[in-house]
């Protein structure tokens, strides 16, 4: 099965531990172990974020526990996070956060 870590329990989003494609289940994982598993709604290559939840429109994008960007339209739980739906909380010239 594939998997992907959550790395901290408030986060939204899990990373891809291997490249992941729509339909398959996917194993969460911790550093404690499994967490849960879920449906991946779209293909996600290793290394990129998928939503653990439902994320609305602006609210926070959550990875290590830290806002890392909001999201720039509806991303639904099992789909890809990336730079299509979110703006970043980290680079120069980003929105500040609150």
């Amino acid at each position: 099965m594939k998997r992907a870590m959550r790395i901290n329990p408030d986060d939204n989003t899990a990373t891809a531990l291997n490249d992941i494609e729509a339909g398959e289940t996917i194993s969460l994982v911790s550093k404690s172990g499994p967490v849960g598993e879920m449906t991946a709604k779209q293909a996600a290559p290793f290394g990129h974020k998928l939503a653990v939840t439902d994320i609305k429109k602006g609210e926070k994008i959550l990875k290590y526990g830290e806002v890392i960007g909001l999201a720039t339209q509806p991303i639904g739980k099992g789909y890809h996070v990336h730079t299509h739906n979110v703006e970043s909380a980290l680079l120069p010239g980003a929105k500040e956060v609150k």
